[in-house]
């Protein structure tokens, strides 16, 4: 791919952007080269004002979601993307969400423009879990843990039961609900087909990732070992 559509593409500005970046001397070699239009060069060579370029393919950015944000481009209110460099939301193909968190839901948020690997973390057929940490408003009656793993649970509006899921208690309004599948705010609505109230909602792993030391808030990009894992 050309230099100035690599660039382009990832999001850093328009083509005729990134030529006067080139014309400003901002975009070099590792080691210090200014690039033309017409030079070949290495993705992982290039730098924009000092700074390695962003991958340009199979990127993955985990993101500590706070409450109050979207997954999505258009919301008129806060969006994730407020929370990443603007040039991720440019970047073509777009770096977009597996999988979605709702506005008060918290917690790990993945971002990839790699099709193939959100269509693996978020088709049923995959199997990829997700954790959940759980607030309720009422205490636990002590039979949820069975009825949420017999695959025997109907929602309301469903025509077929949910997979079976497991439910860890930790206090009497807690617990922690790992999911094998992703329907519709499908862990408020299990709470509420056996008659509680989800108050709070953190999703603390996906797959083999937790969050780690992640402050709410803040992305780091995933390693190509993180990656291969998923």
């Amino acid at each position: 791919m050309r230099l100035v559509r690599l660039i382009a593409n990832l999001g850093y500005g328009s083509q005729k952007d990134v030529r006067a970046m080139l014309r400003d001397g901002r975009i070099t070699r590792a080691d210090g080269a200014e690039l033309a239009e017409s030079d070949k060069v290495d993705a992982a060579d290039i730098r924009i004002d000092s700074e390695v370029l962003d991958p340009p393919a199979g990127l993955v950015v985990m993101l500590n979601k706070p409450a109050g944000y979207t997954c999505s481009t258009s919301d008129p209110g806060r969006i994730v993307y407020e929370l990443l460099p603007p040039r991720f939301m440019r970047r073509n193909p777009i770096l977009a969400p597996v999988g979605r968190l709702d506005r008060d839901t918290t917690g790990l948020l993945l971002l990839t423009d790699d099709g193939k690997l959100l269509h693996r973390l978020t088709s049923p057929r995959h199997h990829v879990p997700k954790v959940y940490d759980v607030t309720l408003a009422r205490p636990l009656q002590g039979g949820e843990a069975e009825i949420f793993a017999s695959g025997t649970l109907m929602l309301n509006s469903e025509k077929t039961p949910l997979a079976p899921a497991e439910l860890q208690v930790l206090s009497p309004t807690s617990a922690r609900l790992t999911l094998h599948e992703g329907r519709y705010h499908q862990v408020k609505r299990m709470f509420a087909a056996i008659g509680n109230h989800v108050e709070s909602l953190h999703r603390s792993g996906l797959g083999p990732l937790t969050l780690g030391d992640l402050p709410e808030g803040q992305w780091r990009a995933l390693g190509q070992a993180e990656i291969a894992a998923l």
